[in-house]
């Protein structure tokens, strides 16, 4: 396990545990509490909770979240990983008086929003704006002017479809996932010319099937922006967030619609794509869990979008981690 994970300090779980006065049972019922609240897949028994401490059992990904939730620190702070750039990193000791008090729901909206940074000239400032506004719209009755697509793309298993509910949780926009569309429709499509149902890498699926995917996809969110509804579209979109050509299409078509565009990557470390790709186990993912080397090894992970758009670092699961933060906050939990 250590060889695994080299930087995981598990003791300190522990002593976060025993800082606030948590048997091992009470911290499985608080855990438990937090996994229902936020939909985490976890069991969160002591025998469980033991081994974790001990280092004999590294905590899954809905486990670390919850750990996350529980201590209100991030995952570097309770030592599951190192630090990324501008965390705080890992202490050594707990020190007794900890001011758990969570921020107001204004700053931990604004604190996940963070982790969406502008690039090619496109100021980020104005996104967070845009989304806090329909946020406090959605909340107080209010109405936005005029619609707004967000695309929310990024490799599997990389957050993207935590990023877009966040997003949609905030402004109340409808979520158009892709396989919630598509995937009962283009299962039974490929059984039909010949394939099989989960296949997602053979030629068949890429020339015939993804074209028609994806061409669902837009009709769907053009019905609604044609409608004045705004709409967050979660789908990896590698292929068309890489041709320029698309993506001006793309723009052009929003507009001459007077709709408002943001593009959205979320970047991730190919380490902890596999893991979630793992937890999920979806049957479509199979093919990339059986030739995980040769499927990373064609990922092109310093891609960004064509044209206007920004970044969300999900590196080690950061930004999921602020996601989580302010649903507890929105919530009050």
């Amino acid at each position: 396990m250590a060889r695994k994970h080299p930087d995981w300090n598990p003791d300190l779980l522990r002593k976060h545990r025993e800082e606030i006065g948590l048997t091992l049972e009470d911290t499985g019922e608080k855990l438990r509490e937090i996994a229902e609240r936020h939909g985490f897949n976890i069991a969160a028994n002591f025998q469980t909770i033991w081994g974790h401490e001990k280092g004999t059992v590294y905590p899954g990904p809905h486990y670390r979240r919850a750990y996350c939730r529980l201590y209100h620190c991030n995952e570097a702070q309770l030592g599951f990983r190192r630090a990324l750039p501008g965390e705080d990193a890992p202490v050594e000791s707990v020190p007794a008086p900890i001011d758990r008090n969570l921020p107001d729901q204004s700053d931990a909206v604004r604190r996940a929003l963070s982790s969406i940074r502008g690039g090619d000239d496109v100021d980020s400032e104005s996104l967070h704006n845009r989304v806090v506004d329909a946020w406090r719209r959605h909340t107080s009755g209010g109405s936005v002017d005029g619609p707004t697509v967000i695309l929310v793309g990024g490799f599997a298993g990389s957050g993207k479809s935590e990023f877009a509910k966040f997003l949609g949780g905030l402004t109340g926009w409808p979520i158009l996932d892709k396989d919630s569309l598509t995937r009962p429709l283009v299962d039974q499509l490929l059984v039909a010319m010949g394939g099989e149902a989960h296949d997602r890498s053979s030629d068949l699926y890429r020339e015939k099937v993804r074209p028609l995917e994806y061409r669902c996809l837009m009709e769907a969110a053009w019905d609604n922006l044609d409608c004045g509804i705004s709409v967050i579209l979660d789908a990896p979109f590698v292929t068309e967030f890489s041709q320029p050509e698309w993506m001006q299409r793309f723009h052009n078509r929003c507009r001459s619609k007077r709709v408002s565009v943001a593009t959205i990557w979320v970047e991730c470390d190919p380490e902890s794509m596999r893991e979630y790709i793992e937890f999920r186990g979806a049957a479509r993912d199979a093919w990339k869990m059986e030739a995980w080397e040769d499927y990373v090894s064609g990922l092109n992970l310093k891609m960004r979008p064509q044209g206007p758009h920004f970044v969300v670092d999900n590196r080690l699961g950061a930004a999921v981690a602020l996601v989580d933060e302010a649903r507890d906050v929105l919530s009050g939990g």
